[in-house]
């Protein structure tokens, strides 16, 4: 066995055991998380109620109207939209190798943001494939610009993509204020929420998220390859170019998805990966495997938290995750200092 061969074998071999036991663990938690999630809200319903109207479902019963018909539905959405937003932050920081790296700090988020706004404002954005064709869009330029700027250095990709993200912002604002049917359209939407959008129609960018978490598992081995190094890589068979624009391409579409439907929501991308990194040791396929089970976690945990903090009304989902992000950023920037930057 060559040097070269032995970083492979061992994530696939002796660690795949013991890393069952935490996904399955990781498993049972969404589930519990779940089914809080379904009694929590300006109706309380307990969770013995919850598996009631789960599994033994009466019409008139109003606690399991309210279970079945709009908080499982919204359930779905924050399992989708976290797993999304989990894996594409795991990818992008494992293709950038840069562990600040996440799609909304990159500008990923704020482009597909921004793409939607416009082509609502010109009329082209009004069915929910326009909406996420745009977004799709506005993601895949935003990580061009952010990635030609500041391919030279990690510190000035981190800048670049905060930096455009602010402008983007400021510009979206701008347009929404200049035309009010797009502001009152898109006036929830823009700061990240998962209320209501549980009565869309959610066939296509949910079917969208699970083909390209798909898809990211079947390259995970060729990134783990290229995480050793492209020579490695290249030894070992991996198409180096077709893996980064396949991961950039997977990375695009699940931020511009989740975007497209919840809005955007930042920090779970930069979270999720941090919390589950020592479980995966080192492995790129295990990394994304915990990040897609606990990136919904979170953000199920963070969309029960906003619906009970204020007792006048609910408070996106959004500005949850960004008191949860803010430390973590700070922390993460602590813990790796210069040599990160």
């Amino acid at each position: 066995m060559t040097a070269v061969d032995r970083p492979v074998e061992r994530p696939a071999g002796r660690r795949s055991l013991p890393q069952a036991a935490p996904l399955l663990g990781g498993l049972v938690l969404l589930a519990a998380v779940a089914v809080l999630s379904l009694g929590v809200g300006a109706h309380q319903v307990s969770p013995g109620e919850v598996l009631r109207a789960l599994f033994d479902y009466h019409a008139g019963d109003d606690d399991h109207v309210i279970v079945r018909d709009i908080r499982l539905p919204r359930a779905v959405l924050a399992t989708a939209v976290g797993a999304a937003l989990a894996a594409a932050g795991a990818l992008i920081q494992t293709l950038a190798r840069n562990p600040l790296a996440e799609p909304g700090v990159l500008g990923v988020t704020a482009g597909a943001g921004f793409a939607i706004t416009v082509g609502a404002g010109l009329g082209l954005a009004a069915g929910q494939g326009g909406q996420l064709l745009w977004a799709i869009a506005g993601s895949v330029l935003a990580a061009l610009l952010v990635a030609a700027v500041g391919r030279t250095s990690p510190l000035r990709l981190v800048l670049t993509g905060t930096a455009l993200t602010a402008v983007l912002g400021g510009l979206a604002l701008g347009l929404r204020l200049m035309d009010p049917e797009t502001f009152d359209t898109y006036r929830f939407w823009s700061v990240g929420t998962l209320a209501g959008r549980e009565q869309e129609p959610l066939a296509l960018p949910l079917t969208g998220i699970a083909l390209c978490l798909v898809l990211a598992l079947t390259i995970s081995r060729g990134l783990n390859a290229l995480s050793l190094g492209e020579n490695v890589a290249r030894a070992l068979g991996v198409g180096v170019a077709r893996t980064r624009v396949l991961t950039l391409v997977l990375i695009t579409v699940l931020c511009g998805a989740a975007t497209a439907v919840a809005g955007p929501i930042l920090f779970v991308g930069l979270i999720v990966p941090h919390l589950v990194r020592r479980l995966a040791q080192g492995s790129v396929p295990w990394l994304l495997l915990h990040s897609m089970v606990l990136g919904p976690v979170l953000l199920l945990a963070a969309d029960s938290a906003a619906r009970v903090l204020l007792p006048t009304g609910e408070v996106p989902v959004a500005i949850v995750t960004a008191f949860l992000g803010g430390p973590m950023l700070i922390w993460t920037v602590r813990k790796y200092g210069a040599g990160a930057l």
